[in-house]
């Protein structure tokens, strides 16, 4: 499968713990999908909500379509995301039974065509888990300069 990543969440894995992923199909509009493609979309402020059996992607925030007319779009509206009625019946009693929530980690065009999105199934991490993760990051940038600088010698 070829795809093209338009936009990513990098936040997201520092900000949360990803405990499942999945992939779902995005309702646009003409310039909507325009601006997609073009690479203007932010997932940054995102998160996903169920609402009566729906899933719906908020606070997302796709540029308006430079060359759009008066009928362009919303920059921060909701939109629908597609999955079968048993993966989202599925995702809504794990986010109300354990106090998950859905997050969008990547956008990308998928064989050239259709928008696709990758949501996660994720924790919210603490304070003391970011200092964690930034120390384990840091750790592991010293050692690779390390092993660098013994491959120069």
């Amino acid at each position: 499968m070829e795809y093209t990543v338009v936009a990513q969440n990098r936040k997201a894995r520092f900000d949360f713990h990803i405990l499942e992923t999945f992939e779902a199909g995005i309702v646009l509009t003409g310039t909507e999908i325009k601006s997609v493609r073009a690479g203007k979309a932010n997932l940054r402020e995102g998160y996903v909500r169920i609402d009566g059996g729906e899933l719906w992607l908020v606070n997302v925030h796709i540029s308006p379509y430079e060359q759009g007319t008066h009928y362009n779009h919303e920059p921060l509206r909701r939109r629908k995301l597609l999955m079968t009625r048993q993966e989202i019946r599925r995702l809504a009693s794990k986010v109300e039974e354990k106090g998950l929530t859905l997050i969008p980690l990547r956008m990308y065009i998928k064989e050239s065509r259709w928008a696709k999105i990758e949501i996660a199934l994720a924790k919210g991490k603490q304070a003391h888990d970011k200092r964690d993760a930034v120390a384990e990051r840091d750790a592991n940038r010293d050692m690779a300069r390390a092993v660098r600088r013994n491959r120069e010698e």
